[in-house]
């Protein structure tokens, strides 16, 4: 049996995010916890499955980062990777947890890399999905319209749901489940999509900026899980075994038939890797 799941509002400077989180009794205030971070276009329902799980174990949370999910979506906020990792170190703090250990996917993973960099002694361990270190990358074709003026303000007015179902499932392996993306297509509105733009154009250099990271977190040898789904047309698979070379105790795996969200088309198989990887950093049975 996983444990409930429950919801708590969480303010930083202002912004609201929603919280999702997961623990037993003994565990709720525990100051070490499991963080799942989403990335683009998602939310901390993404997580869902995960996150109850992760509660048997002990601690576990999911925010909704500004911009994203049931979180506010301000114009003034700072949609950057380091206005992102400011307000998670802000939800952190305002739910007194100490150490962590992240589980990231997508942008999330430059979210809470950047946050780990600023907070070395806080990181615990890293989940990577679908996300990592990626020296030489340049964005997909989505981030490169995002990117250029007018063009990505039409292309966001322009993707209704059928439209978004049609292009998330022509770049996957296998078509999503109608509910997962009629949910992450609902979470969207103007604010989001200004989010969205924002964040794209601050962002120049990922693979720079996530080799840089991945320089400043070599030295604390922390324990790696890596999971990408092979089918990936956003984040080549090729960058699944590039992790070994920044992290000296990195497990990677492989994912046939998995896109860019493996856990939600395969979720039983990621959690057969993800729950014991935590189960074990974390010291429970």
């Amino acid at each position: 049996m996983t444990t409930e799941i429950t919801t708590r509002d969480v303010v930083v400077s202002g912004v609201r995010s929603l919280v999702r989180m997961s623990a037993s009794k003994a565990n709720e205030h525990a100051q070490t916890a499991v963080v799942f971070v989403h990335g683009n276009p998602g939310s901390s329902e993404d997580w869902t499955d995960l996150l109850a799980r992760a509660g048997e174990l002990g601690r576990a949370i999911a925010p909704d980062m500004p911009g994203y999910g049931k979180a506010d979506r301000p114009e003034t906020f700072d949609y950057t990777v380091t206005g992102y990792a400011r307000h998670l170190a802000g939800i952190l703090s305002q739910l007194g947890i100490e150490r962590v250990h992240l589980v990231l996917h997508d942008f999330g993973g430059l979210w809470g890399l950047a946050w780990a960099a600023e907070h070395p002694q806080a990181v615990a361990s890293v989940t990577l999905v679908n996300l990592g270190v990626l020296p030489g990358y340049r964005w997909h074709k989505y981030a490169r319209i995002w990117r250029t003026p007018v063009i990505g303000e039409l292309f966001q007015l322009l993707s209704g749901r059928s439209a978004f179902r049609m292009m998330l499932n022509s770049e996957n392996p296998k078509p999503f489940p109608l509910a997962f993306v009629d949910r992450m297509f609902d979470d969207v509105n103007a604010g989001t999509k200004r989010a969205i733009l924002k964040l794209y154009r601050a962002t120049d250099d990922p693979g720079g900026m996530s080799v840089e990271l991945a320089g400043r977190l070599q030295s604390l040898q922390l324990p790696v899980l890596v999971l990408w789904g092979k089918g990936d047309k956003f984040l080549p698979y090729r960058y699944a075994e590039e992790q070994r070379k920044y992290f000296p105790d990195v497990e990677v795996h492989l994912l046939e038939g998995c896109g860019h969200w493996p856990f939600i088309d395969e979720p039983e198989r990621c959690a057969q890797l993800i729950v014991p990887f935590l189960a074990k950093q974390l010291g429970a049975p």
